[in-house]
């Protein structure tokens, strides 16, 4: 399903070009324009009708938010190109603490960006057809499975997939805000099907007037500041970008601001004169008789409806492209979550396995991890995406927070560097190659002080959009959120201080020595069978300086018969038999292995274990038990190692034996295939340890 192997010389073709780059780390954004003009527009209408003429300024300072973002990102990426992003920038620059802040609000938002995105597709797709409203909950974790496929496959295959649906959602929409102000240009304007209904309004005095107002207008601009969500994921993923990798993520960065500046804008504005009432309660609409019985359609469909009709190809393509695209803006999460996991592993904050590139060179455990947590929460909440966005952006703006608030820093000590240099008056000079990269550059003086400037501006308004979306958003669910990114913040310190204690554990030190003397070899026998023979043999064949077989009794009568078989085999090897009346088998074989090391100093002992390979999951229930209870015994046992002799039962065949394709991960590391196992030859020993067919 996800393909065949790629080997590691491959990862330069993975790599990604503008044009795939922005469906790849662009789509949660762009994709932003198809809720966030609807929640501002729904938040508003709780005050009732009139409130909506705020609705602009609401939209301008959200353009003028992003664009400053944009701005302040374009510097960050050109300082820290190595994919941290704003964990990078704050772990630096504001400490191991704040970084972890960061890292814990990056990781719940890059969860709720997949929650949210398919959530909303799926609202789409039930616009569009109502009757599987009953299926909410199925089709977003089946859209989730689906995506997480797909990016198993690989970045480049995963990109190609995606840019198809997300430029003709760009293109449908533009050509939909351009019919629509055309229209309204000639007095044809449209008008949403939602444009009759009256909305409830409670009556109020004056005070509570002003002050529902004030909430109001800011719980309407936290919403629509849904659309700066995954700005910071370009940042994370510069590694991704082919050379010039840092000019080309600022490209990608600008153009994704500009297409989602002018969608954004361009859908509130055709909102607004089609006179769409998109109400929190459906039936806060006045006059509309199936509000208890009949989803409400969301404000892209009405907008859609108004301005090319309903049941048209238009309508349909509006519908298609926005709720694929809605699906996809998942992928961004998808690729910024993993990039984010492997730098923490890297830097001993996550477990190792994140940072290890899978068979089609992506990292595939942080995919898995992503696409469990998500479906987990669509599950918990059953998809609903008016709940769910409550907890949407919490994380990401206190990321924009911190991370700008350490470029402010970043800039600071680099322009103190350049007064300062080290051993020199003046600052060396900075003449970078004619045939220099874009990427190597360095900076002027002047333009550290401008990105300085640009990241102040951005860290101040990214920290009151913080406040006034914690404040807007507790009570309503964002609460969870804060719950979250301390414990996320707990386990990542924790994993951190586990690497730290057993790096200085098993690190050399001149104290600790290591002599050890004599060979001894034990191999554990239960019956005469083919596998204790070949577990035999191996000790044989590796001629330790001692060597005997021990039986753990627990069966009066099934050692009397080890005992014939052993005489009958001609086996001359030492058996010895160890008691254990509470038919306990690794007790008396620990408490022998501890006198022998007691009678023999420092020898090492090495345990022979015959293990069945088995070719089904299911043998694996019905085999190997005792042996593995007994091998972890072992291992905690100073002076003794324990070696497995592996004996192939037929079933193993389906594995390792008759195939099409290499195992996983075998034409990775260039190992041939396995041809069909033969069928051993039997071999018995001589006295003196010779072999005889």
């Amino acid at each position: 399903m996800i393909g065949d192997p790629l080997p590691t010389e491959k990862l330069e073709g993975q790599l990604l070009p503008k044009k795939l780059a922005l469906p790849i780390f662009a789509s949660d954004p762009l994709s932003s324009v198809a809720y966030a003009p609807q929640e501002l527009v729904m938040i508003l209408l709780v005050g009732g009708l009139a409130f909506l003429s705020f609705a602009p300024w609401v939209a301008v300072a959200v353009v003028v938010l992003l664009v400053t973002v944009v701005a302040s990102y374009r510097q960050l990426i050109r300082a820290y190109p190595s994919g941290g992003g704003d964990y990078e920038v704050a772990h630096r620059n504001l400490g191991e603490k704040a970084g972890l802040v960061v890292a814990s609000a990056l990781l719940v938002d890059y969860v709720m960006t997949v929650v949210v995105s398919v959530a909303s597709g799926v609202d789409n797709i039930i616009s569009a057809i109502p009757e599987l409203a009953p299926w909410r909950v199925e089709l977003a974790v089946a859209f989730v499975v689906i995506l997480a496929a797909i990016n198993l496959r690989g970045v480049s295959e995963s990109s190609k997939a995606f840019a198809v649906p997300t430029y003709l959602f760009i293109g449908s929409v533009f050509v939909m805000i351009v019919v629509g102000l055309t229209r309204t240009a000639f007095g044809d304007a449209p008008v949403a099907e939602s444009a009759g209904y009256e909305v409830h309004a409670e009556s109020l005095t004056q005070a509570a007037v002003v002050l529902l107002l004030l909430l109001l207008l800011l719980r309407s601009f936290a919403s629509g500041c849904s659309a700066l969500t995954g700005v910071e994921a370009i940042s994370n993923g510069v590694p991704a970008f082919r050379v010039p990798k840092i000019r080309n993520a600022q490209l990608t960065l600008v153009a994704m601001g500009g297409i989602a500046i002018t969608l954004f804008a361009g859908l509130t504005a055709m909102a607004l004169i089609s006179d769409v009432h998109y109400a929190e309660v459906p039936c806060d609409l006045i006059g509309w008789a199936g509000c208890e019985t009949e989803p409400q359609r969301s404000l892209m469909a009405q907008v859609a409806a108004a301005t090319f009709g309903d049941d048209t190809v238009f309508f349909y393509l509006i519908q298609a492209t926005t709720a694929l695209v809605l699906l996809l803006a998942a992928n961004t999460a998808f690729n910024g979550f993993p990039l984010l996991g492997s730098v923490l592993a890297r830097d001993g904050y996550a477990p190792k396995s994140l940072s290890t590139r899978g068979d089609r060179l992506i990292y595939s455990n942080g995919v898995l991890i992503l696409a469990l947590a998500a479906s987990v929460i669509l599950v918990v909440f059953q998809a609903n995406l008016t709940v769910l966005i409550q907890l949407y952006i919490i994380g990401v703006f206190v990321s924009f927070t911190l991370g700008q608030t350490g470029m402010v820093r970043h800039w600071l000590r680099e322009l103190a560097r350049m007064r300062h240099p080290a051993g020199s008056r003046k600052p060396a000079p900075r003449r970078p190659p004619a045939d220099a990269s874009p990427d190597d550059r360095p900076l002027t003086r002047g333009a550290m002080q401008r990105a300085l400037v640009i990241n102040a501006i951005g860290a101040a308004m990214t920290a009151v959009v913080l406040s006034v979306v914690t404040v807007t958003k507790f009570t309503h669910g964002a609460w969870i959120v804060f719950v979250l990114m301390p414990i996320l913040f707990l386990l990542m310190l924790g994993v951190n201080r586990y690497y730290r204690d057993v790096e200085k554990e098993i690190e050399v030190d001149p104290v600790t020595t290591f002599g050890a003397q004599g060979d001894h070899a034990i191999v554990l026998v239960g019956r005469m069978q083919k596998p204790t023979l070949k577990a035999l043999d191996y000790a044989i064949a590796a001629r330790h300086d001692s060597l005997e077989a021990v039986h753990v009794s627990i069966d009066e009568a099934q050692t009397k018969q080890l005992k014939k078989d052993w005489v009958k085999q001609n086996i001359h090897v030492k058996l010895r038999i160890l008691s254990s009346p509470y038919r306990d088998l690794s007790h008396p074989l620990i408490a022998y292995l501890k006198q022998h090391r007691a009678e023999h100093g420092s020898e090492v002992v090495t345990v022979y274990m015959p293990q069945y390979i088995v070719g089904h999951w299911w043998e694996n229930i019905l085999h190997n038990h005792k042996a593995r209870r007994i091998r972890q015994k072992l291992m905690l046992v100073h002076g003794v190692t324990v070696a497995l002799v592996p004996w192939l039962l037929d079933s193993s065949d389906l594995i390792y034996g008759r195939r099409s394709r290499p195992l996983p991960g075998q034409d990775r590391r260039g190992e041939p295939v396995r041809p069909v196992r033969p069928v051993p030859r039997r071999e018995v020993r001589e006295p003196g340890g010779a072999r005889k067919p």
